[in-house]
């Protein structure tokens, strides 16, 4: 502890007073201006939630139904807000149930501090009732962890949870407190915590390798920009949005950086990836210079390594090291927080222009809305499609809501359909790809926005992993809008059965409960639709509900998403249909 006590710099000293450490706990949360979490209570977290009902007038806990809907409805609060989503949970089950929600933070790079009860330090290590080593478990999928046995340790190291979570590349922490510490009386004072020692949040940015980025960017005839979430982490937006207009570069986003520049754009040049633009995806491999901001080269992005952008000069804007050269092969990379490399760079790059090289992807887009875009926004066959439910919510929405979608087909369409005029406004598991994600996480998001309308949209089977987060809704009066997108199958994988498996659809027809029973069961009022000349007016009652609201829409059953990108393909065959 004398250790970490000098490795921690701390500010905001506070007048010493003698508490229980459980009380510490509530009273750190409050000093982070944490005021609000998401959990389930049981035995070995009691006593933190004796505190919490202390309190209530100035903390707000949400009881979900299930840990994982906690972690969830945490991501989304933290991925609208840039805050660290709080997290309670139990020991043993409890705390195995939030892994795979810190799992999706840790790859999505969303902040989050959980707080987990264990049984008393006499006990650990002998398999004593609703022991687990979540210490153990959590180490791969945490950007921290830390086990306190003693409740003198409680300030500082939630202090440095709050540090670690935020700063730098965002991600998860998981703080586990023994029973005896949460009874424990100490003297407490709370320090936040800015600086540790040996960890550098943010690289101190080159300028020499700043200037060799402008210097290509200077030369390039067809450069081409795809840029990640490490935009909206950093905070980057406006700087991200006057390098592009100053260069003239056409951008494409990632699915989580999608947001972070309006979709109309004239720049944006749509969106990469396996389910992403033609144009985008095929001028990858003709551009002379690709400039990565923000993102990782996920595999879901490259397609075929071996084929990926060989013939460019790749410039790769990261905060964390790691990623650099991990997939892809970077001639520069410009390591450092990307608001402050993206402001700097301003000085060094020229006024470009690129307009044969813009008409390449506007020629290529035209391919695609004649092919696939225009089909799904005005279709002529009998069932209803993914696309046309996503223009209703645009047209009656105007650009502005957030929207949160599960994982599978309708995320896809979601990604492809939906129009963003404001940052923040796309909430999604992205590298976990977690069905069950989408309307705990809607939850969480209101709850972080509660201005803004939130647009769940999920799928069939994605919602049954999690709707008994309605309770949630029904006791916290989150006006959540959910939109089932229903073809009674697990559509991306009946989608690759049919490509791939021919049409041997093995274990994904899906059998559902009444949707809209269930939702009225929770006092959410609901409708269901299943023919075009009803759509656009649900959606419009829908919108213009003060309170939660459920929409179900019966999908045509082999309503597939195109583009698509085969796996281990190269993004230039990418596949119209």
């Amino acid at each position: 502890m004398e250790t970490l006590k000098k490795d921690i710099q701390v500010k905001n000293t506070e007048t010493t007073v003698r508490i229980t450490g459980a009380e510490a706990v509530v009273k750190c949360l409050l000093a982070e201006e944490a005021n609000l979490a998401y959990g389930y209570p049981g035995g070995a977290i009691m006593p933190v939630y004796d505190e919490i009902y202390k309190y209530r007038g100035q903390f707000h806990h949400v009881l979900t139904r299930h840990e994982q809907g906690a972690t969830h409805a945490a991501q989304g609060f933290a991925r609208v807000t840039g805050k660290p989503g709080i997290v309670f949970a139990t020991s043993g089950p409890g705390a195995t149930n939030l892994v795979t929600g810190i799992a999706d933070a840790q790859i999505d790079s969303t902040p989050l501090v959980c707080i987990t009860g264990q049984v008393g330090s006499h006990l650990l290590g002998s398999d004593a009732f609703q022991e687990t080593d979540i210490i153990g478990i959590s180490t791969p999928v945490t950007k921290w962890n830390y086990q306190i046995t003693k409740a003198s340790e409680i300030p500082e190291i939630i202090a440095k949870a709050f540090y670690i979570a935020k700063s730098g590349r965002p991600g998860p922490v998981l703080i586990d407190i023994t029973k005896d510490a949460q009874f424990e009386e100490f003297d407490f004072s709370y320090k936040k915590c800015e600086k540790i020692r040996s960890y550098k949040a943010i690289p101190k940015l080159n300028l020499e390798k700043l200037k060799e980025a402008a210097e290509l960017i200077n030369s390039a005839k067809k450069p081409f920009i795809v840029w990640g979430q490490g935009v909206i982490l950093g905070g980057a937006e406006q700087e991200f949005k006057n390098f592009i207009e100053k260069t003239d570069i056409p951008s494409a986003s990632t699915g989580l950086g999608l947001s972070a520049l309006e979709t109309k754009h004239p720049l944006n040049v749509g969106m990469v990836g396996m389910h992403g633009n033609y144009a985008p995806n095929v001028l990858t491999n003709s551009c002379d210079v690709l400039i990565a901001i923000g993102m990782r080269f996920d595999d879901r992005v490259t397609g075929n390594l071996a084929t990926y952008a060989k013939q460019a000069k790749v410039i790769h804007f990261e905060i964390d090291p790691a990623e650099v050269d991990k997939n892809v092969k970077t001639d520069v990379a410009v390591i450092a927080d990307v608001k402050e490399s993206l402001t700097k760079i301003m000085q060094y790059v020229n006024n470009g222009e690129h307009k044969d090289w813009m008409k390449e992807f506007h020629k290529l887009y035209e391919i695609e809305h004649k092919t696939v875009i225009h089909d799904q926004l005005n279709p002529t066959k009998e069932g209803l499609t993914m696309g046309e439910v996503l223009g209703g919510i645009n047209k009656e929405t105007n650009g502005d809501a957030i929207i949160v979608s599960d994982v599978g087909q309708h995320q896809m369409f979601a990604w492809r359909y939906a129009t963003f005029n404001k940052t923040r406004s796309n909430v999604t598991s992205g590298g976990l790809g977690t069905m069950g994600f989408g309307l705990p996480a809607a939850i969480g998001a209101k709850m972080g926005a509660p201005e803004r309308e939130v647009v769940a949209i999920i799928g069939d089977g994605g919602y049954q992993m999690t709707c008994n987060e309605l309770g949630t809704i029904l006791q916290t009066k989150a006006a959540v809008k959910i939109v089932v997108l229903n073809n009674n199958y697990l559509g991306m994988v009946r989608q690759w059965q049919e490509l791939f498996f021919d049409k041997r659809y093995a274990s994904t027809e899906m059998i559902s409960p009444n949707f809209v029973k269930l939702a009225e069961a929770y006092d959410i009022e609901a409708v269901k639709v299943s023919k075009r000349e009803d759509l656009d007016g649900a959606i419009k009652t829908m919108m213009a509900s003060k309170d939660a609201y459920f929409l179900e829409v019966v999908i045509e059953q082999e309503d597939n998403v195109f583009p698509m990108i085969p796996t281990g393909a190269s993004v230039s065959d990418i596949r119209l249909s």
